[in-house]
């Protein structure tokens, strides 16, 4: 029999192992070639703005990506080598040589992965139109998806893949090198023992918890935080990671200690699940520690980016209300723009607006936070036209001026600020001096921009009296514009590239759209979230399998306990109910404590810093209710499937 031959058989006796080896496998050739795919995919890239800031996007996610699925699956490989030690102990006992030991375990990883890449790009492919769409419906493209298998996809991911398949071998190749033969026949009868748990360490573990929370709850305008932030961010993380990973060794051990000495220890089968957790608590702390510390991360990532997401989209509004904006035209140019509007976004108001464009200012320091992101020309519009741009967005609140008095309209970098006492003066043209009332957050004239996201510096807006405003504009050339709101902005941005074309055939003309910059924000914080989501996915799958890896392997280890529960009369009811909280205590703790984590993060970082996203607390409740279910059926499956290992040769 040649060694292909016996590759495949061992492929078919051991189906249960290579089941799950092969679905990480696949799901990971799924996931990278849907990144690849999105990458190349020519519906997706013309729908997009920014091309190249996509594929670049794209390209660090999908390697991202890569580098996760070869830890995951190399981790998959290592369990199964360590399963398989005595099977490879009697292949050497028998004669082979480690390098042919290590030349099956490649045409067993070859056999595998030619199947797993195969089916990998087929279902990536069928499912690219589903993933195009949805990162379509994430930057609020209408545009159509096609299913798509592009070559370049294909070829990258058979490469880095055939590169993966190597990499195995030489781990295995290794590892089974480095083991004698006695270990390798006695790899799988190495029994935990029960360790001694200490009330100083478990108590110790409560309070490096709490400590790191309570700090966590001193985030924002505190000494700590703003002079030692590194060092604060450094002790924190060590103290959370340190706790949590005593809380699992020794609270958690002391807590079944005392269990295991309480009157009732002997009722019902307490004393039978109590006793297996304690022997396994040692090989099941760092499990514990990871899943607890990886469940916090993936819900405060994917609750963090969710509301970046919802919270670019209301920025933008804020910061761009008008829907498109530029310098007037003359007649024949202004229908022409307004027929390219109604054509396929029907205009809903139109306002236009008079100013005076002053010489530069150099005081503008005493107005403006972050003086270099306005202009140093001001511009000079009358109360009313204020006013009337107040009702045609519905928002805001109209402004009463008198005689000298002005206001200065910002963007969201400047605090809204009322001079009462010391207003400060502005002389603009022609010695004429304005006393500073107020500061407010209303952009009139909003960010220049163009189809692709560049932008310039924001026009700096000086609202005066209609009195002045009269005063001044007889002896001053005036500068109007045309603000103009539309129905469906997200969707246009074809009109914003026609109109932008058109406006700046004029020298020194203005334009500003919303779509402009939406698309840029909105494309971006769609990728983020769209291969966040991805992340979490991985991860998620890989804590359930990590954790199945582990109940496969002790449900195996344990069928003679089991057994032999069987012979004193433990009916098979009795033995699911044991199984099913002995898998609780497997499940349950790391999730409450990554939910605490989590929570802490969110709450102190996101929820207490945004005061004006009302669907704030729905998105990160829904976050975490995803992650509990996801994580409530791994646990169920877990338990069925540990009951059917532990009852197989019952049942042969």
């Amino acid at each position: 029999m040649g060694l292909i031959d016996l590759s495949w058989r061992n492929m078919k006796r051991n189906f249960r192992l290579y089941t799950i080896y092969f679905i990480s496998m696949l799901v990971g050739v799924v996931i990278y070639f849907t990144f690849s795919g999105l990458m190349f995919n020519k519906d997706v890239v013309t729908a997009i703005q920014n091309k190249e800031n996509y594929q670049s996007g794209i390209f660090i996610a999908s390697t991202i990506v890569f580098l996760f699925i070869v830890f995951f699956i190399l981790y998959a490989n290592s369990f199964f080598i360590k399963q398989r030690k005595k099977e490879f102990g009697m292949y050497l006992l028998y004669g082979m040589k480690e390098s042919q030991v290590a030349a099956m375990v490649f045409f067993e990883t070859l056999f595998l992965s030619a199947i797993a890449v195969s089916c990998g790009i087929l279902i990536g492919g069928l499912l690219s139109k589903f993933f195009g769409k949805l990162l379509m419906n994430l930057m609020n493209y209408n545009d159509d998806i096609s299913f798509a298998f592009p070559p370049e996809a294909i070829v990258s991911t058979i490469l880095l893949f055939g590169l993966l398949i190597v990499v195995i071998t030489i781990q295995s190749y290794f590892t089974v090198r480095r083991v004698q033969l006695v270990v390798l026949f006695h790899a799988q009868k190495k029994v935990d023992k029960p360790i001694r748990f200490s009330f100083g360490f478990a108590l110790l573990s409560l309070v490096l918890i709490v400590g790191s929370y309570y700090t966590i709850t001193l985030a924002g305008e505190t000494d700590i935080w703003k002079n030692y932030f590194r060092e604060t961010l450094l002790a924190t993380s060590i103290a959370l990671i340190v706790g949590t990973y005593l809380f699992f060794r020794q609270f958690s051990g002391w807590v079944l200690q005392k269990m295991s000495k309480s009157k009732n220890y002997y009722k019902g089968n307490k004393m039978l699940w109590i006793s297996s957790l304690r022997f396994s608590i040692r090989g099941n702390t760092v499990n514990f520690t990871f899943n607890s510390l990886i469940s916090a991360v993936v819900i405060f990532a994917v609750g963090f980016i969710a509301v970046d997401y919802a919270m670019k989209a209301e920025v933008v509004k804020k910061e761009y209300p008008n829907h498109f904006v530029f310098s007037t035209q003359d007649d024949e140019t202004q229908k022409q723009i307004e027929k390219i509007m109604n054509e396929s976004h029907p205009i809903i108001d139109h306002e236009t607006i008079t100013g005076i464009e002053t010489e530069k200012i150099q005081n503008r320091n005493i107005l403006f936070s972050f003086p270099e992101y306005y202009t140093e020309e001001f511009y000079l519009f009358p109360e009313s036209h204020l006013n009337a741009i107040v009702d045609l967005r519905g928002t805001g609140e109209k402004v009463d001026l008198k005689g000298d008095e002005a206001i200065v309209l910002t963007r969201g970098i400047d605090e809204p600020t009322k001079y009462k006492s010391s207003q400060p003066e502005l002389t603009v043209v022609e010695d004429n001096t304005f006393r500073v009332v107020e500061k407010i957050r209303y952009p009139l004239l909003t960010v220049p921009t163009m189809p692709g996201g560049r932008t310039a510096s924001q026009p700096s807006v000086l609202i005066i009296s209609d009195e002045a405003f009269e005063s001044l504009k007889e002896n001053h050339i005036l500068s109007s514009y045309e603000i103009y709101q539309i129905e469906d902005p997200k969707t246009s941005n074809e009109v914003s590239r026609k109109l932008y074309d058109i406006v700046m055939k004029t020298d020194e003309a203005y334009y500003s759209a919303y779509i402009d910059m939406y698309s840029i924000d909105i494309e971006s914080s769609s990728l983020i979230l769209f291969s966040v989501a991805f992340f979490a996915g991985i991860a998620l799958f890989a804590l359930g399998s990590v954790i199945y890896f582990k109940q496969l392997r002790e449900a195996t280890e344990e069928r003679e306990h089991y057994a032999i529960l069987r012979k004193i009369g433990v009916c098979n009811k009795e033995i699911q109910k044991i199984i099913r909280k002995q898998l609780l205590f497997v499940f349950l703790p790391p999730l409450l404590l990554g939910l605490v984590h989590s929570w802490y993060l969110l709450y102190y970082t996101v929820i207490l810093v945004i005061k004006d996203l009302p669907s704030l607390t729905t998105i990160i409740f829904s976050v975490m209710g995803l992650y509990v279910v996801t994580y409530l059926i791994f646990y169920v499956s877990s338990t069925s499937i540990y009951f059917k290992i532990i009852n197989e040769r019952n049942t042969r």
